[in-house]
């Protein structure tokens, strides 16, 4: 049954490019672009996406099975048309509206991982909403951040690239998930950043920890949000000269999925579910990939289901480098997203120091 539907779908998309490729060579007034490709599909929803990919076979599951070689004639077709006649997404993914995130590679895929379930991108924050009083910083939402007493020497390095990313359950008035913007630091991720610090330095992991209001550093240099990384490669940059034992370098944003997607429940408590993102695209790719899936086991070990998984990203899903080239110890880590309660996130970030504490010492100890 299933290499049946396999067929009727290869054949309507076959009959699809051809009538496309005829429709646009063939002298006709009639024109067909991205554009109106995306138009007539933008109503398809990730369900049916995912449902369609599942007819073609591909799981999730399949991820780290063994690879088949490759036949000379998928490469002839690879090389001349940039499709993959084993994988539906290169048949689609530039004709549909935000498909390009299905292209994220996921090295490991946690509880209800799928293809509907991927993460998403906030948007850039509205102008509005940050100047709204509600939103807005003052001296008084100043979070002041401990001073390292634990250890001789901080080795931990937490800041933010996107540093307005904010959780709605904080902002009063605002339901809309993508205005879910502040530069309040008790109400973004700047918090959650600051309780990851506590808990460190609790730990004894000497944890330097930046503040920096991203939106307004890209002001003062009159830079787009799209430079936002290149902002915090300064910051970071800076203090890692400043102190060169700062080696790990965690950057914290939040997702924009769902309360559905992004919470567990475990043992009576309630968790803001975490995942990592490692670029693809820097020289430190290998070493970052496992640190993030050596943490990603421990944490499920502990509470199975924390983590929605590892996933790799490439200049074709994103920035591709996000800085992790300044260390072999960079982690890009989401907690939560734009439903979660400042208590779940803080419960994650509680385990997660726990887990990290664990591993940094066994490290040290493998080190000396």
């Amino acid at each position: 049954m299933i290499r049946i539907l396999n067929g009727y779908l290869l054949a309507i998309i076959i009959v699809m490019y051809f009538s496309i490729f005829l429709i646009n060579y063939l002298k006709s007034d009639i024109k067909l672009s991205s554009d109106i490709v995306s138009v007539s599909t933008k109503q398809l929803d990730a369900d049916i996406l995912s449902s369609l990919f599942e007819i073609g076979q591909f799981q999730l599951s399949d991820v780290n099975k063994e690879i088949k070689k490759p036949s000379i004639l998928n490469g002839v077709v690879w090389l001349t048309s940039n499709i993959w006649p084993e994988d539906i997404r290169t048949f689609l993914g530039r004709e549909l509206v935000g498909f390009s995130q299905f292209n994220t590679e996921i090295a490991i895929a946690g509880k209800g991982t799928n293809l509907a379930t991927l993460p998403i991108e906030s948007p850039p924050p509205n102008e509005d909403i940050l100047t709204n009083e509600n939103n807005s910083s003052s001296n008084e939402d100043k979070i002041e951040s401990p001073k390292n007493e634990a250890s001789n020497k901080n080795v931990v390095y937490i800041y933010r690239t996107h540093s307005w990313e904010a959780f709605l359950p904080q902002l009063s008035g605002i339901t809309d998930p993508n205005q879910a913007s502040s530069l309040n630091e008790k109400k973004n991720v700047i918090q959650v950043g600051t309780q990851l610090q506590n808990e460190l330095l609790e730990r004894g992991i000497g944890t330097e920890h930046s503040t920096t209001n991203v939106t307004a550093e890209l002001k003062k240099k009159g830079w787009s949000y799209a430079q936002s990384y290149s902002l915090t490669r300064e910051i970071v940059q800076e203090a890692t000269t400043k102190e060169s034992s700062l080696v790990y370098l965690i950057d914290i944003h939040r997702d924009s999925q769902g309360r559905k997607i992004t919470t567990l429940e475990f043992d009576g408590l309630e968790y803001a579910r975490l995942f990592f993102v490692v670029g693809k695209e820097n020289k430190n790719y290998e070493q970052n990939l496992k640190l993030a899936k050596d943490l990603n086991e421990r944490l499920e070990n502990d509470i199975p289901g924390i983590s929605r998984g590892v996933f790799v990203k490439s200049k074709d899903e994103g920035n591709g480098v996000y800085n992790q080239d300044l260390s072999s110890n960079s982690i890009l880590l989401e907690f939560g997203g734009v439903d979660n309660k400042q208590q779940e996130l803080f419960n994650t970030v509680d385990k997660f120091a726990e887990v990290f504490s664990e591993y940094y010492r066994e490290v040290e100890e493998v080190n000396n």
